[in-house]
């Protein structure tokens, strides 16, 4: 297609269909703010629609993971499978009046600053537009990571987000690499379909039971406490429910509850009882299909799964238009990055017991904020940037009911954020006064 120019210089752009993306639109419609939705899918749901397994199930369960405005199905289980989950997204589109606004199969190739403060994006099919503002919510699960050790591996190397049914793993002796949610699951299918499964793990995980006394673990009324009770609390469960790690073949975790993201279940430790799935530590080195592990053990395998998680990036930005140090976008509130007027980064981080608790409310304070930002001087980065109860963030992980607490806090906060606005304003034209005057003299 040639190229084309459509100038949209009153509305907002929403990169990605997925949760957090429809969240955002939905809010953006109840505030009046014009919008447009594009997603490189062909449909709503994100990683619900083309990025997870034929049998994958939520690990936090309904309550935790639906938006707090639109309940899911009475008749979802406790734990919806992801043909569930992608039913219940294309439902909220669908009654939000969202679909109308959305054009799918639409790949982003560029957003770049534009004259007057807004935004030039161009599309893979050679259209540009130009926007107001711009909402980057592209997800967190699709730019992969491997395994880095020294060696070839010669054997079939694929990645989680790759992996779709057992048929994949089929006379095959499978080494999975990382115990995260995902790693689980493959190894605990591999366990059951592949001729043989272990699992490398570099440290020890954190696994915590689904349910508890019947109730989902993410229901039960603890998630309020402070963080040290949560923790304390959680490890009581698992010295009576679990045991020891190490029982089980497994390292004992090297970091606190939390600090990197728990996997929920027991499936993993359950194959690892049967037989199915043997744990190894991390690896060494590879030669051909025989991998070496620290431990000086080796294994052969014909089939690694890498579940070994993605980076946080936005390749249509202009490289080091916003950081991401250690896999953590340098924003402030979350999505307002410093010096960048109308440019969101939104759905990065990841809740680590539901995302619904957080993404409705979270969804209505940007939209306001958003909203603002046309009576601010500044953009709202860089006035946050300013102001003392504003930090960047050091982790990808939320706090789910801590940050609930923050968005009530922060309707609070916002009518400072513009007197520190005005402050700006009136010393940068003291400072120009002042440098005129110099200049004169």
């Amino acid at each position: 297609m040639s190229d084309t120019t459509t100038n949209t210089i009153d509305r907002h752009l929403v990169i990605g269909a997925g949760p957090v993306g429809l969240a955002m639109a939905a809010a953006l419609k109840k505030r009046d703010i014009p919008f447009d939705i594009v997603d490189a899918g062909s449909g709503v749901g994100g990683n619900w629609l083309h990025g997870v397994y034929r049998f994958a199930h939520i690990v936090s369960s309904k309550k935790a993971t639906e938006y707090t405005d639109y309940p899911m199905p009475d008749d979802y289980p406790d734990f919806p499978s992801a043909d569930q989950m992608l039913a219940y997204l294309q439902s909220f589109a669908k009654d939000r009046g969202l679909m109308e606004h959305a054009e799918f199969n639409k790949t982003v190739s560029s957003v770049v600053p534009d004259t007057n403060e807004r935004w030039r994006v161009t599309f893979a099919d050679g259209e540009s537009r130009v926007y107001k503002g711009v909402l980057v919510c592209n997800g967190h699960h699709w730019d992969k990571r491997y395994p880095d050790f020294p060696g070839t591996f010669t054997g079939e190397m694929l990645h989680s987000k790759d992996y779709r049914d057992p048929s994949q793993l089929k006379g095959k002796r499978v080494l999975v690499v990382g115990g995260g949610n995902s790693g689980v699951d493959m190894a605990t299918d591999a366990g059951r379909f592949g001729e043989s499964c272990d699992i490398s793990l570099k440290s020890g995980y954190w696994y915590l039971p689904k349910t508890f006394l019947g109730r989902p673990l993410t229901d039960i009324p603890i998630w309020g406490l402070p963080i040290f009770l949560q923790r304390a609390i959680l490890k009581t469960m698992v010295r009576f429910s679990i045991g020891d790690y190490r029982r089980y073949g497994l390292q004992r975790p090297n970091h606190k509850m939390f600090e990197r993201h728990p996997a929920f279940g027991t499936d993993l430790l359950n194959a690892i009882r049967l037989g199915r799935v043997t744990p190894r530590p991390g690896i060494e080195k590879a030669d051909g299909n025989t991998i070496t592990f620290v431990d000086g053990t080796t294994g052969t395998y014909d089939l690694v799964i890498a579940a070994t998680g993605f980076y946080a990036s936005f390749p249509f930005l202009p490289e080091g238009l916003v950081k991401v140090e250690n896999n953590v976008v340098q924003v402030y509130g979350g999505a307002f990055p410093a010096g960048l007027r109308g440019l969101y980064i939104v759905g990065w981080a990841q809740a680590r017991n539901g995302f619904g608790r957080v993404v409705t409310p979270l969804a209505e304070l940007y939209a306001h904020i958003i909203k603002m930002q046309d009576d601010f001087n500044f953009p709202i980065g860089s006035v946050m940037e300013q102001s003392f109860t504003q930090r960047l963030p050091t982790t990808h992980l939320v706090d789910p009911e801590k940050t609930r607490r923050e968005i009530r806090m922060s309707y609070w906060v916002l009518p400072l954020l513009k007197l520190r606005d005005k402050r700006m304003a009136r010393n940068e034209h003291l400072a120009a006064k002042k440098g005129r005057e110099i200049a004169g003299a």
